[in-house]
This record gives C-alpha cells, sequence and structure tokens, in this order.
C-alpha cells in the first residue's frame, strides 16, 4: 500500500491535533472561528447532498477547520462488498475538501434481499474469522485504491459475541492493518462499554490489555466519548451522550504514552452540551496528551 497517501498526526513534533465532532446545532458557534480546537470530524453521509446549502456550509467549515471524515456506512466487513454509489459519494466528498483522516468501523452494513442492495441501517458485529478477515482485506483494499489514502478502521462496540471465532479483536485489526496498510482508530469508550458488558475483570484492565495488543504505529486517531449509566448487570449501550468518562481520561493517558502525539476527537453525538463544554472537554484532552507527552520525553532522556 506504499502507494497511498497518509495524514500526519501533528504538525508540531510532539503534540497531538485536538478536534470536537461538530454536530448541526453547533454550526453557528463553531463557524464564529474562535475555537482553539485543530479540526472538526463530520459524518460524510450528512453531506453527500449535493444540492441546498450543504455545500455551501461545507465549504465555510472547510475555510474554518481541518476536516476529518467518519463513515458510518461503509460496511467494511460486508461480504457483499462496500456499495458502489456510496463509494463515489464518498470519493466526491474526499476530493472536494481533502479531509486530514477518513475512517470507518470493522462492522458490515450490507446485504442483498432480492436482488437488491440493502442497507442494515447499523453497524452490525463481525466474527473473527479468517473467512471474515479477508472480506475486510479485499473491501478496504478496494476503498484505498479509489480514494488514493489511507483510512483508518476504528474498533466496534458490540452488543453480541460470536462463540465460533477464532481469533481475538486485536489479532483480527493488527492482521488487517498488517495485509492492507490502513491504519486503526482506536475508540477508547468502545473498548469500556465492551469490557463492562462481556467481562468479569476490571473494564480498565481489560482495555488496557487490548492497547497493548496492536501495533503502536498503526494508531492514527483516538476518540473519546461518554455513555449513560445503567444499572448493574444492565447491558450498556454506547451513546455518546455523556461527557468522557474518568475511566476514559485514565486510558487516554495509557494510549498516548503508548501511541504518541495521536490525533484525539471529542465524540459526543446525543443530548448535545453546549459549544464551550464541548471545547472544554477538548481542552482537557490537549492538557492530558501534551502531560504525558513531557512526562515520558523527561523519563526517556533520564533513562
Amino acid at each position: 500500500m506504499s502507494s497511498l497517501s497518509t495524514a500526519n498526526n501533528s504538525d508540531e513534533p510532539g503534540l497531538s491535533k485536538i478536534g470536537v465532532g461538530l454536530r448541526h446545532p453547533h454550526y453557528k458557534e463553531a463557524l464564529l472561528g474562535t475555537s482553539s480546537i485543530d479540526f472538526v470530524e463530520i459524518h460524510a453521509e450528512n453531506f453527500f447532498a449535493e444540492g441546498g446549502m450543504l455545500p455551501e456550509l461545507l465549504s465555510d467549515i472547510a475555510l474554518q477547520y481541518p476536516i476529518s471524515l467518519h463513515s458510518t456506512s461503509m460496511g467494511l466487513g460486508s461480504a457483499v462488498g462496500v456499495n458502489g454509489d456510496y463509494l463515489q459519494r464518498l470519493k466526491q466528498l474526499s476530493q472536494q475538501i481533502n479531509p486530514i483522516l477518513i475512517s470507518d468501523h470493522a462492522c458490515f452494513t450490507w446485504s442483498n434481499i432480492n436482488g437488491k442492495s440493502v442497507h442494515a441501517g447499523d453497524l452490525l458485529p463481525l466474527e473473527f474469522t479468517q473467512q471474515s478477515l479477508q472480506v475486510m482485506v479485499d473491501n478496504v483494499n478496494q476503498v484505498q485504491q479509489l480514494l488514493g489514502r489511507q483510512i483508518l478502521v476504528e474498533n466496534l462496540s458490540a452488543y453480541v459475541e460470536f462463540n465460533f471465532s477464532d481469533m481475538s479483536e486485536t489479532e483480527f485489526l493488527s492482521q488487517l492493518e498488517d495485509k492492507t496498510g490502513c491504519g486503526l482508530l482506536v475508540d477508547l469508550n468502545n473498548l469500556l462499554v465492551n469490557a463492562r458488558n462481556f467481562n468479569d475483570q476490571k473494564p480498565l484492565t481489560v482495555a488496557r490489555k487490548w492497547l497493548r495488543e496492536i501495533p503502536a504505529n498503526a494508531v492514527g486517531e483516538i476518540h473519546l466519548a461518554g455513555f449513560t449509566k445503567v444499572k448493574e448487570g444492565e447491558l450498556i449501550i454506547d451513546d455518546h451522550s455523556q461527557p468522557v468518562s474518568p475511566e476514559c481520561w485514565l486510558l487516554y493517558r495509557d494510549a498516548v504514552a503508548l501511541f504518541g502525539a495521536v490525533t484525539t476527537l471529542i465524540e459526543w453525538d446525543n443530548n448535545l452540551p453546549s459549544w464551550s463544554t464541548l471545547l472544554d472537554q477538548a481542552a482537557k484532552a490537549r492538557s492530558i496528551s501534551t502531560e504525558v507527552h513531557y512526562d515520558t520525553g523527561r523519563l526517556s532522556y533520564a533513562v
């Protein structure tokens, strides 16, 4: 995959790019251009329409901020492949704004029903098998060749586990990266949600172990988020409706120490806060990343 272009994590050595997910209620304040964030993330599908005010709005956003394109509908693990019309729209959008990153999830979404291509409307989990891996490899290669650049693949918050998987999630993602040259988007909140839902051990311990099982140099972005608390024993849903949890901030410290100055996003999609609250979360991420970077640097120098 050496012919694919990749995005640098930081303009300044040792400092992470810190951004936020830009959602409709915050457009006006974001476009004032007074924010200290380094980039915004938009959901690609929201800007596929060619008419109306969307193209002009997107141009205004791109004048203010570098943009990361986050997709939720590619379905990179779909056995029927990625929808061709979807990919052409994504390519057109990418050419229009030249995003700093393009990402989607390790999941499937597309199927054929009665000869028609159908989208599931959700991110469905994969079996971690050689067969599923080959499907992902083929689809990721197709997407990267069409776009002419690297994409990042995000670990999924899943609500079922398959007994017939023959490898771990970290083995699956590591092999995917090795075979395609894609990068990894590590969603720390997803790790904690899965750990709470499917493990008897402490979630932070499980998530920390997961981080150490993936290739550090493959990580191109980190997502931080929160979730609605539930009663003991109830299933947690990754709803992105709360501030970044204390556990997630602790895990972020570990991630920065392991992966270095990685582009970081605050992801908040439901029960949206004020723009200033979102920026406060970004400022906290920047503070932690900078602190860990300099602490690690001092340790390395001392050694």
